[in-house]
């Protein structure tokens, strides 16, 4: 009995005993479906029938799979056009909510409303706004005489509808993430840049940009991840249409899982999404320190 009362008493042993909720969590709900969908994805099963060894055949299919192309394409200026806008958007809301306004911690917390709101609720206000009918954009264009298109049933405007949705959704954390980095810099730079008799744009360019440097870094990776990522803004406002125009890589795994019960072709392909994700995301760590000031 003395050993255990000795095991008892060492911090080593309640630290575990407190650890082990999170790592059995870890271990059943994350590390063995990675695993379990690895060697789905070297397989043809329907979640039905027995499971058929396909070997590399998923991978190779991809390769010559057209619809796969195109989604890749979509997801590639999906990231490419939001992940931009929506950070230097964020920057400039922030910039400015970091100045003394009146009423701030109210404007602060409604640009921060969108990111706490359901997806489905945010689709359902964006599908009424973007109503070809009646929708309140085309209406806003009607004052300076312009014809607005029926965005979400146009293969041409449907991208960039759910584009503007994305960043609307996503623009409040960003801007909060920046705030916090904008409050982190001491006021002794800008008072040094005053007395030298500085403009506001060669102190935004030459102080604010550079020492916000990690945490834009850190906006920027977070901002690439999502957005390689994104299925609800698609799922719920266009299902992948017109002309699968809008059909991203995740929202296709997810038509090839549960649509069409290829699980082992929709492991495969997310298999490839990882990689593609893992790639990109350490290449920006590599290339951290070129561009960061820490």
């Amino acid at each position: 009995m003395k050993p255990m009362k000795r095991l008892v008493h060492k911090d080593g042993f309640w630290a575990f005993l407190m650890l082990l909720p999170n790592v059995l969590g870890f271990l059943l709900f994350l590390l063995l479906p990675v695993l379990a969908t690895f060697a789905i994805s070297f397989s043809d099963w329907n979640l039905t029938d027995s499971f058929q060894w396909r070997g590399v055949d998923n991978y190779k299919e991809l390769f010559e799979d057209k619809v796969f192309g195109q989604v890749f394409k979509n997801t590639f200026v999906f990231t490419l056009v939001s992940v931009p806008i929506g950070i230097a958007l964020s920057l400039v809301l922030a910039v400015f909510l970091n100045q003394k306004l009146r009423f701030v911690r109210f404007y602060r917390a409604a640009f921060f409303i969108p990111v706490i709101s359901s997806m489905v609720a945010v689709s359902v206000i964006w599908q009424w706004i973007y109503n070809p009918e009646y929708g309140l954009l085309n209406y806003a264009l009607s004052w300076f005489g312009i014809d607005g298109p029926a965005w979400l049933t146009s293969p041409r405007w449907a991208m960039p509808a759910v584009i503007i949705t994305s960043i609307w959704k996503s623009l409040g954390f960003n801007m909060l993430i920046f705030l916090a980095g904008l409050q982190s810099i001491s006021d002794s730079y800008y008072e040094a840049a005053d007395i030298d008799g500085a403009k506001w744009y060669s102190k935004f360019a030459r102080i604010t940009v550079p020492l916000l440097s990690p945490t834009t870094f850190f906006v920027t990776v977070m901002s690439f991840i999502n957005s390689f990522q994104v299925f609800d803004t698609v799922y719920l406002m266009t299902q992948g249409g017109p002309a699968r125009s809008t059909s991203v890589m995740v929202y296709y795994v997810f038509q090839n899982a549960f649509q069409y019960f290829r699980m082992g072709y929709a492991s495969a392909m997310a298999y490839v999404l990882f990689f593609i994700v893992m790639i990109v995301t350490f290449i920006q760590f590599w290339r951290q320190k070129k561009w960061s000031v820490y």
